[in-house]
C-alpha cells in the first residue's frame, strides 16, 4: 500500500498511515476516505485522487494499521476477500473512531483546513454512521454501511449532515435490517438516504466486478453535491 503521510493518534504515542492526495491550489474542504475491508488499496487511492481533482485535500487512513499496515486486497480473489473478512472480524471500531477523530483534529490543526467531510464504504460505511454520531465532523457520507441498523440508538447524538447510500439487494444488509434503518432514520432531520432498487454490496467500488456504472455516478453525484452544500 502506498501511504505517504503519518497521522499522531490521539494519544501522540503512535502514528496513523495515510496515502493523502492535494488539489493543486487552496483546498475548497478536506474529505476523509475511509476504506473498505481490502485496504488503501488502488480504487481508494483513485477516490482520493478524485477528490482532490474536485479541489479538496483527500486523507485515506490505514484503518487496519493497528493489526498490520499495509494490507491491500482484492475484492475480487477469494483469498483475498477471506483475509480482509478477518481483519474486519479482529478489527476494534470502537478505537477506530477515536483515529478518525485524530484525523479530523490533524487536518483542522495541521492543514488549517476547518470544514471537513467523511466518505466511507462498507465497513467504512459502518464508520461514517459512528463518526457522525460520535465526533463533530462536518458532513459525512456512508455507501452501503454494515450493521448500522444494531447502531440506531446512538442517532440522537447526530447532529450534522449524513447521507446513506442503500442497495436494496445488499448481501450484508438483509432486507430487515434495511427496514430497521429507515424506521430509525426517516424522520431524522439530519440524515438523507438513497435506496438503490435491485443494487448489491459494492456496486460504487472502482475497480472489479462488482461496480455498477451508472448507479456508481448517480450515487457519486449526489455525494459530490452533498459535499458542496456542507463542506465548500
Amino acid at each position: 500500500m502506498s501511504t505517504n503521510t503519518d497521522i499522531p493518534t490521539l494519544s501522540g504515542n503512535d502514528m496513523i498511515p495515510a496515502y493523502v492526495a492535494r488539489p493543486d491550489g487552496e483546498p475548497r474542504g478536506a474529505i476523509i476516505v475511509h476504506q473498505e475491508i481490502f485496504g488503501v488499496n488502488k480504487g481508494i487511492r483513485k477516490k482520493a485522487e478524485d477528490w482532490a481533482a474536485k479541489g479538496y485535500l483527500a486523507v485515506a487512513p490505514d484503518a487496519f494499521w493497528r493489526q498490520t499496515p499495509g494490507i491491500e486486497l482484492d475484492a475480487d480473489k477469494p483469498e483475498d476477500f477471506e483475509k480482509a473478512v478477518e481483519f474486519m472480524m479482529g478489527h476494534d471500531f470502537d478505537q477506530a473512531i477515536r483515529d478518525m477523530e485524530a484525523v479530523i483534529h490533524w487536518i483542522r490543526r495541521e492543514e488549517k483546513i476547518e470544514k471537513v467531510g467523511f466518505v466511507g464504504f462498507c465497513m467504512g460505511g459502518r464508520v461514517a454512521y459512528l463518526v457522525a454520531a460520535r465526533t463533530d465532523i462536518d458532513a459525512t457520507v456512508g455507501y452501503y454501511g454494515v450493521m448500522i441498523d444494531q447502531m440506531l440508538n446512538e442517532k440522537h447524538a447526530i447532529a450534522n449532515p449524513l447521507m446513506l447510500h442503500i442497495p436494496t439487494a445488499d448481501g450484508f444488509v438483509p432486507p430487515e435490517a434495511q427496514q430497521a434503518i429507515h424506521a430509525g432514520l426517516d424522520d431524522h432531520a439530519k440524515v438523507t438516504l438513497h435506496d438503490y432498487d435491485g443494487l448489491d454490496h459494492g456496486f460504487a467500488a472502482e475497480f472489479g466486478s462488482r461496480r455498477d456504472v451508472d448507479a456508481a455516478a448517480t450515487a457519486d453525484g449526489r455525494t459530490e453535491e452533498f459535499f458542496a452544500g456542507h463542506i465548500g
